[in-house]
């Protein structure tokens, strides 16, 4: 296997780890407003990821940037030719972090309010954002001789895109569900349980409309391996959450995830960009790589790296493990 394939793969895993962590606290987020019925149990929602938020962030970082430098040909015509959708789902994430850390700084309803619906908006636009891009990373967009987008910006708004979009946005919001379900105690549980259930059927619809339509489109033996994955751990996922087995709820939503994604970098092997104007102007693992050299020295890099961020992100998880209710809010406020 070339480094460049190695670094395909690579950043396919960054992107798989970044929405299997960041899938759910997006889905915490869209939950403060679907699930929680006061400020309290907002307060609680909050909690369950304020201790992990900004290192599943930590994720897209490092996949930006190995993008950037595995890949410098991806990396530009990506960057600019989804330069309005990425620069929203950028705001979108520093005003969430903002939300975050003022939310609570001030004792007013009316700016708790305000940051507590930043936080709902900003969860769910990138939740619907990013699976239009990658539907449209996957389906191909317009891609000229020189390697550059001339699509419009109505070209990404494409029906596929938008069902990608759906996807991702309904199954982050039952990840979220689960993890809720899984951090906490009281009526709350039991709610997240119930609402888990809920988007879960819709998610299931939604996903095998959408991972059909690509394995029609552009799948090969080993795409339809991953499709039977994620569709079987999603069904798998839905009876645990109804026997009220949220650890296994938890991991099954989280192999969805990364079945599905797999699935969609398994579509797209060998291009990393399809065009859909010309087949030979695509962008491909070969011709939007770095030198050899480069990703000689950044696989090196890479391995030193890599297993410290997993040891210590498993340890802020391990820290942080166990439930919390209203009854802790109200301490705490004591």
């Amino acid at each position: 296997m070339e480094l460049h394939d190695v670094w395909f793969v690579l950043i396919a895993v960054l992107w798989i780890g970044y929405f299997f962590l960041e899938g759910f606290d997006f889905g915490v987020g869209v939950l403060t407003k679907l699930l929680a019925r006061d400020r309290t149990e907002k307060r609680v929602l909050i909690n369950t990821i304020g201790p992990v938020w900004d290192g599943n962030e930590v994720w897209l970082l490092t996949a930006g940037g190995a993008t950037f430098a595995a890949f410098p040909e991806w990396y530009a015509t990506l960057f600019s030719g989804f330069y309005l959708p990425l620069l929203v789902i950028l705001v979108c994430l520093i005003l969430r972090g903002v939300a975050f850390e003022y939310r609570a700084k001030r004792p007013e309803e009316n700016w708790q309010r305000n940051w507590e619906t930043a936080i709902f908006w900003c969860s769910l636009i990138p939740a619907f954002l990013w699976g239009v891009a990658f539907g449209n990373i996957t389906r191909g967009v317009k891609i000229d001789a020189d390697l550059e987008y001339v699509g419009g910006l109505g070209d990404l708004l494409n029906p596929y895109a938008l069902l990608g979009g759906l996807v991702t946005l309904s199954l982050f919001t039952f990840h979220g569900a689960v993890f809720v379900g899984l951090k906490t105690v009281g009526d709350i549980r039991e709610r997240a349980r119930t609402t888990a259930l809920r988007v879960g059927l819709v998610t299931a619809v939604l996903a095998l409309v959408f991972l059909g339509w690509t394995q029609a489109g552009q799948g090969d033996g080993t795409s339809l391996v991953a499709l039977v994955v994620a569709v079987a751990a999603l069904l798998g996922a839905l009876v645990a959450a109804r026997a009220g087995r949220e650890g296994w709820a938890f991991a099954l939503s989280g192999l969805t995830i990364v079945a599905a994604v797999s699935m969609l970098f398994l579509t797209l092997f060998p291009n990393v960009m399809p065009s859909t104007l010309n087949e030979q102007w695509s962008l491909t693992v070969t011709n939007a790589s770095s030198s050899p050299y480069t990703l000689k020295i950044m696989t090196w890099l890479a391995a030193i790296a890599t297993p410290l961020v997993l040891l210590y992100q498993g340890w802020t998880y391990w820290v942080f493990r166990k439930r919390i209710g209203t009854q802790h809010i109200a301490d705490a406020a004591h």
